[in-house]
């Protein structure tokens, strides 16, 4: 599903991170939207994420995914390359809206400016708390693909304040009953929708959902 296409545009590794914050029965999600002349969704509503960078493979952590998390991720169980997508989710959470998931710790080490700044802070990214919804793959037809594997965890686990570093316009908590009228893509609103069961309990965590397009149709396939 993620070899070469005749368009000769690999999908890239990706990760996202959907937080939901509850109080009572409401719920909000931290969204931003993507600025209308982007190359990639433009203009569209989405979570805050981006394709893994090398340094992300070398960030020392505080506490590691749950193991029944790797396992869903179709990554032959490589605690590693999990690793590495969820700490793309958490740094590019970082740089696109200013919030860090991070407990006490610190590191030694060159690292990016988004994970110096977590060490300034005396924070290491913690992945316990990510619970994984799902991946989707962009169609062949894009001339920008990505293989993103879509992360959740809740606003009790994030620190800070809304800031970024403007990519994104517009970040900001949205209630899920105004969520209906944000312009979004499919899989956007198909990973929220998911997201949101999975946090009232409504749906089981496996089998997960790989969320791709065939024959220019969206094609939904759940795995164990």
């Amino acid at each position: 599903m993620t070899g070469l296409p005749a368009s000769g545009v690999r999908a890239r590794d990706a990760a996202t991170l959907i937080i939901v914050r509850s109080c009572g029965p409401k719920r909000t999600i931290l969204f931003g939207q993507r600025s209308a002349v982007a190359r990639f969704m433009p203009g569209r509503y989405v979570f805050p994420g981006g394709a893994v960078a090398p340094g992300d493979g070398t960030m020392a952590i505080a506490t590691p995914l749950d193991r029944a998390c790797v396992r869903s991720m179709a990554i032959a169980g490589s605690s590693c390359r999990a690793a590495r997508l969820a700490l793309a989710a958490v740094r590019e959470t970082y740089e696109e809206t200013g919030l860090m998931l991070g407990l006490p710790g610190r590191t030694a080490g060159s690292h990016s400016s988004s994970w110096r700044r977590f060490s300034d802070e005396g924070l290491l990214p913690s992945l316990k708390s990510l619970r994984y919804v799902g991946r989707a793959i962009t169609p062949t037809f894009s001339k920008m693909r990505y293989h993103a594997r879509f992360f959740l965890t809740s606003a009790e686990n994030v620190r800070g304040e809304i800031a970024g570093d403007g990519e994104l316009d517009n970040v900001r908590w949205i209630d899920e009953c105004e969520t209906q009228e944000l312009q979004m893509a499919d899989v956007t609103r198909f990973m929220l929708d998911r997201a949101l069961a999975l946090t009232a309990g409504a749906v089981p965590e496996m089998p997960a959902p790989v969320f791709s397009w065939r024959r220019n149709k969206r094609s939904v396939v759940w795995l164990s």
